[in-house]
């Protein structure tokens, strides 16, 4: 679990606190968005959650430990639990089914297993054709699913989603909802921004938050039942 407690940040050389306060948690298992408008610090809200960014004031505790305390290598072990997926896709040079087995092969995994396992997941969403195709050749939807797919492979406690649905086309959106359920069945939480409500209604969500004015807000599940 991940808990943020009283996180304050603020850019270099800028006045504005661009979080103020904020107290959430995170669990494996369950389905988290968070909303605000362009510009609101949702996905600096979720780098600060992802343990990429240290708060300026506050805590984040993983599994109760407070990470930015702890040394660099127990920081790498708990950075291994997570997973985080930029807005804009970032592929490697080569083939795509190279690009998803990549992170297991990092983490010890033999290539034949690791490109398996690969070969499955593009199987499951119907993408098996885009395997040997060059990754700087997909369109943008191709290569955001592409990119969330090579994050899930590691099988993250919690992947953390920066607006994983802003590219995609009704189609593709149909086929990231049933992966988010499929891993989600197995456990997987999930952290994800957007803008768009209206992507919520295929989801099984746990939580709806909204970010305004550097304040995180809880709403209730019931004004997104469609």
């Amino acid at each position: 679990m991940i808990k943020l407690v009283d996180v304050w940040f603020r850019y270099p050389k800028r006045k504005e606190w661009i979080l103020k306060g904020i107290t959430t948690s995170f669990k494996p298992g369950e389905t988290n968005i968070i909303m605000g408008a362009n510009g609101s610090g949702k996905t600096t809200l979720l780098k600060i959650a992802a343990l990429l960014y240290k708060p300026c004031k506050g805590k984040v505790l993983v599994d109760g430990k407070n990470f930015w305390e702890l040394d660099k290598n127990k920081r790498l072990l708990l950075r291994r639990k997570i997973v985080y997926v930029h807005e804009k896709p970032i592929l490697l040079r080569g083939s795509v089914i190279y690009n998803i087995a990549y992170g297991l092969i990092l983490r010890g995994i033999k290539v034949d297993k690791a490109i398996w396992k690969a070969e499955e997941l593009l199987n499951e969403i119907g993408m098996r054709h885009l395997a040997n195709r060059d990754s700087k050749s997909l369109s943008a939807g191709e290569a955001q699913l592409i990119s969330i797919i090579r994050a899930l492979i590691l099988e993250p406690e919690i992947a953390f989603l920066d607006e994983p649905f802003a590219h995609l086309d009704r189609q593709k959106r149909k086929k990231l909802t049933e992966l988010l359920e499929s891993f989600k069945s197995h456990g997987i939480g999930f952290v994800i921004t957007t803008h768009n409500d209206t992507i919520l209604k295929d989801l099984s969500i746990d939580h709806v938050f909204v970010l305004e004015n550097g304040m995180l807000i809880e709403e209730s599940l019931n004004s997104y039942r469609f």
